[in-house]
């Protein structure tokens, strides 16, 4: 089913094959009512515990064990509510299940929050007694990260009423989805065929990439045209965003809100400066990428709207969504028969959500849920990019199944660090084995500056985003107001050093951070850069080793977030604390770039 019509559809237009299976959660509402009054049953429960958690490893136990239970009813009961309303986000009702399940989380929240201060006000020697005494293999790992984080844990009265904050300082979050997917009205460009076309979120990634220039400017200027209409209102819910994370840093005595951003993982800020110094001493051949661009265009100049275009001209993948399971199927062989049966395994089993309908949540993720099995949501269109867009998402996927499946739900949850990782490795083996099958000159120049495109989005713009946020919380922190015209003038600097002296930084692009979802999760995008390189390293490794590779590699998504994500890594043979994996990848990029220099030279 190709998204190609003047108009999307509506989610009944949808054949059911397509969808994913919601009831594998709750088949039906009536049943996730009843596990909502059970956690709000249990949250009475766990008051009993408050106060008399040092008198007994039992109390201490069962408390936890308890929550344990508690969150993953919550975890079911929001992916149930939050799915169904990124189907259509402007449906009222699952807007408002989502409300009412953001409340009960931030209840639990509340109702647990005394549980870690209090475990912190145990007397060492207790604990250690504890731990000595009485096996706790389950959560040997979850004291060992709590004490190390005992200076930003709080009593539990400042514990609750932070817990409480959480549901009122989601609104600018909120805000900005609502506005961004819900109300945002975008206008028709004329297509490629003359015709009306409407523009949406997910068409301008295929518009975008247009062989037609008139195409891409449109869209282009249409897109950010819409946001730009919108810039203050953008400004202030990026603000209150940044507001939010500052104060809950300053809070739990960090010195940054980039510092705590990190805590969770145990990740040094080192690695974030020691990438952003690494990757601005590389631009070089992201300067020369865009000038081999210029040349193979034929432009006087390269514009925001040309960057996307793809130098091998009349080539076009048109993959059908079979065409794709097929392709990812194929290309994830290496990674073993036991893999790739989980893999067949999910797309098989209405685990995904494939295409576009009207009000859909734009681009894609993966939603994994402890104790039923993980869901993906696609806009698929027919393009290769959405193929390794289902590549990228299965890998999530088969992380959190593996993780789920042999880690408890204590130590389940791998962090982000780690997850990107293991995407990306799907992208990449996916693009080896296209590169290696494919002997059609032109489609094989199309895959090289694929490549090329993929470490450009993935590595040096992600990189430009991270740079862009330290930004912003630097000024933020030091009491600047974070204005649209400050914005607009920080993303335009940033675009003219990454991209260089042949971009032409069209004056349209400067509103381009309030497009960008990822920024109302702190400090995130850096983990694309760190996940790619990562990938980079163990996909090589995959391809030349073998099955010992392979087995690491398994043993890497089956770790859950038993240890910190760089000693995980560590143990699967990359070391993440030292820039050697981005020099690697950016190198690898620099070598491609020679190899479409010279396609390109001799065909």
């Amino acid at each position: 089913m190709s998204q190609t019509s003047t108009g999307l559809p509506s989610r009944d237009e949808i054949q059911p094959e397509y969808k994913w299976q919601i009831k594998d959660i709750y088949a039906s509402e009536q049943l996730w009512q009843a596990d909502f009054d059970n956690v709000k049953n249990d949250l009475s429960k766990v008051a009993k515990y408050k106060g008399i958690l040092a008198q007994s490893i039992r109390n201490l136990i069962a408390c936890l064990k308890l929550r344990d239970e508690i969150n993953i009813l919550a975890g079911k009961l929001f992916a149930y509510a939050r799915l169904q309303r990124d189907e259509n986000s402007a449906n009222a009702k699952y807007q408002a299940l989502v409300g009412k399940t953001e409340g009960l989380l931030a209840e639990t929240s509340a109702a647990t929050s005394f549980i870690e201060p209090e475990i912190l006000a145990i007397p060492d020697d207790v604990l250690t007694t504890f731990r000595r005494e009485h096996f706790l293999a389950e959560y040997s790992f979850y004291f060992d990260n709590l004490l190390r984080q005992r200076q930003h844990i709080l009593s539990p009265v400042e514990e609750e009423i932070l817990s409480r904050s959480a549901e009122a300082t989601q609104a600018a979050e909120t805000i900005f989805n609502m506005l961004a997917h819900a109300d945002m009205k975008f206008p028709d460009i004329t297509g490629e065929d003359g015709k009306p076309l409407a523009l949406s979120e997910g068409r301008y990634r295929s518009l975008i990439m247009s062989p037609d220039r008139r195409v891409r400017k449109e869209a282009f200027t249409g897109l950010f045209g819409s946001y730009n209409a919108f810039r203050n209102t953008f400004a202030a819910t990026l603000s209150g965003n940044v507001k939010k994370n500052i104060f809950y840093a300053r809070t739990r005595k960090f010195n940054s809100t980039l510092e705590s951003a990190l805590s969770d993982g145990n990740i040094p800020v080192s690695v974030y400066d020691n990438l952003l110094t690494t990757v601005n001493n590389n631009l070089a051949p992201l300067h020369r990428y865009i000038d081999l661009k210029k040349k193979a265009l034929k432009l006087d100049k390269v514009h925001m709207y040309d960057l996307y275009t793809p130098l091998a001209k009349a080539v076009k993948f048109n993959i059908s969504y079979s065409e794709g399971l097929k392709l990812v199927r194929d290309s994830l062989a290496p990674l073993g028969p036991e893999y790739t049966g989980i893999l067949n395994k999910g797309l098989t089993s209405g685990w995904i959500d494939v295409y576009e309908n009207k009000g859909k949540q734009t681009g894609a993720y993966c939603w994994g849920v402890y104790g039923v099995h993980p869901f993906v949501l696609l806009n698929y269109n027919d393009r290769l990019e959405d193929v390794s867009t289902l590549a990228h998402e299965m890998g999530h996927a088969i992380h959190s199944y593996y993780s789920q499946a042999i880690q408890p739900y204590t130590t389940s949850q791998y962090t982000i660090f780690s997850a990107e990782v293991a995407s990306t490795t799907n992208e990449i083996l996916l693009n080896d084995f296209l590169l290696k099958t494919t002997k059609n000159t032109k489609k094989k120049l199309y895959l090289i500056n694929q490549y090329l495109e993929m470490v450009r989005a993935t590595v040096y713009r992600q990189t430009m985003f991270a740079e862009f946020e330290k930004s912003i919380y630097d000024k933020a922190e030091h009491g600047e107001t974070l204005t649209a015209d400050l914005l607009d003038e920080l993303w335009h600097i940033l675009n003219v050093k990454y991209y260089g002296p042949d971009m032409m930084v069209d004056s349209e692009i400067d509103i381009e951070w309030a497009r960008i979802p990822h920024f109302y999760s702190n400090f995130y995008v850096y983990q694309y850069v760190t996940g790619y390189a990562a990938a980079t390293a163990l996909a090589q490794q995959i391809l030349a080793e073998g099955d010992g590779a392979q087995e690491r590699y398994i043993d890497f998504l089956k770790s859950g977030g038993s240890d910190y994500p760089i000693n995980i890594l560590k143990k699967a043979g990359v070391n993440m604390s030292k820039a050697r994996p981005i020099e690697l990848t950016l190198g690898r990029f620099s070598n491609m770039l020679d190899e479409l220099e010279k396609t390109i030279t001799n065909s």
